[in-house]
């Protein structure tokens, strides 16, 4: 199952459509308007070792570089900590994701669309799960959702799996330096800003099953 419905949490322009507001964190309404990925998912498969889930990007004119590989296993282990793998055992789940442009928070993006993709085949999960992305300047001020200009000018950009039960931090990772301070600095506004997408994930579907 795929997701279509008005913008995948990203402040890019491409081509899967969501719609939607980002609540109180202006900072995010960009990234609910425009989309940069478009997700897809194919399983449970069957397969010969027990494997719970994989990521992977369409062929492109370029083969996937570090970040790149990088970036797919972060995905995953996100995935995997949240999908209730026990549930469909020697399966795979394969979730694509398309890239269609980068205008910045791309790791955010692709995390909100994988999960918005899971929720739309509906497989089990332990929680729902959303990506934040921070950027530090020179004088600590914290970005949420920044463009791929405030990205590149940025003293450190972090980015947050967060989990929608007790918004716990499932997944971490940062360019560049930044304090202990600053990081629980980010962590907290990671936290706050994951309630305005998880308000977003149900009016998509409540607004998805209100039509059928």
């Amino acid at each position: 199952g795929g997701w279509s419905s008005g913008s995948p949490l990203g402040p890019g322009a491409g081509a899967a459509s969501w719609g939607g507001r980002a609540g109180s964190y202006p900072a995010l309404s960009s990234s609910l308007r425009t989309p940069q990925s478009s997700p897809g998912l194919y399983g449970p498969a069957e397969v010969k070792i027990s494997k719970s889930c994989t990521t992977s990007w369409p062929p492109s004119l370029l083969p996937p570089g570090v970040f790149e590989k990088n970036r797919e296993q972060l995905i995953r282990k996100t995935c995997e900590a949240v999908i209730l793998g026990t549930l469909h055992p020697r399966t795979s789940i394969s979730i694509v994701l398309q890239v269609i442009s980068d205008a910045g928070a791309l790791l955010a993006c692709c995390l909100n669309a994988a999960c918005m993709g899971l929720m739309d085949a509906g497989l089990p999960m332990k929680s729902l799960f959303c990506g934040v992305t921070c950027a530090l300047d020179s004088t600590g001020a914290i970005t949420l959702d920044p463009t791929a200009k405030q990205e590149k000018e940025a003293r450190a950009v972090l980015t947050f799996a967060i989990s929608s039960m007790e918004r716990q931090v499932l997944m971490c990772t940062s360019k560049g330096t930044c304090s202990v301070e600053e990081l629980q600095q980010c962590i907290a506004a990671a936290q706050r800003a994951s309630g305005a997408i998880f308000q977003f994930y149900r009016d998509s579907v409540r607004r998805k099953y209100s039509k059928t």
